[in-house]
């Protein structure tokens, strides 16, 4: 007899947010507190909860998707806050354009590039 498994957070595909706030979003009929990272290999469970101390190793998983992706649309929360130069020129040095954004109009932006089948991808700061 085994234990419970406990896994990340993992959707294995693309899906359109379906909504966002009360600190989580809902996409593809579930819900997850927390924020996310909306890649082309799936939508994750993401660490950062303050844009203001995001590192280049949160983005590690951006970067190893980068034949995929061509814009990085990253949700800062409820307002808009510039990436640091060194992450900004890691993902431009990938091949990603990043454009920072507050979560909602993150959400709207993915969903629309994603409707369009764009080489989008997100990192999105939950807001509460």
């Amino acid at each position: 007899m085994s234990g419970i498994e406990i896994r990340e957070a993992h959707f294995p595909g693309r899906a359109p947010i379906d909504a966002y706030g009360n600190g989580g979003f809902r996409f593809a009929d579930m819900s997850h507190r927390g924020s996310i990272l909306c890649l082309p290999s799936g939508i994750y469970g993401w660490q950062p909860a303050d844009p203001g101390r995001f590192a280049t190793a949160d983005f590690d998983d951006v970067l190893a998707e980068a034949g995929e992706i061509e814009i990085l649309l990253v949700g800062t929360g409820t307002d808009l806050r510039p990436l640091p130069a060194d992450i900004r020129a890691a993902l431009r040095g990938s091949g990603i354009s990043a454009d920072p954004m507050s979560t909602g109009a993150a959400v709207r932006t993915f969903n629309v590039l994603l409707a369009e089948d764009r080489a989008v991808a997100a990192a999105l700061v939950a807001v509460g």
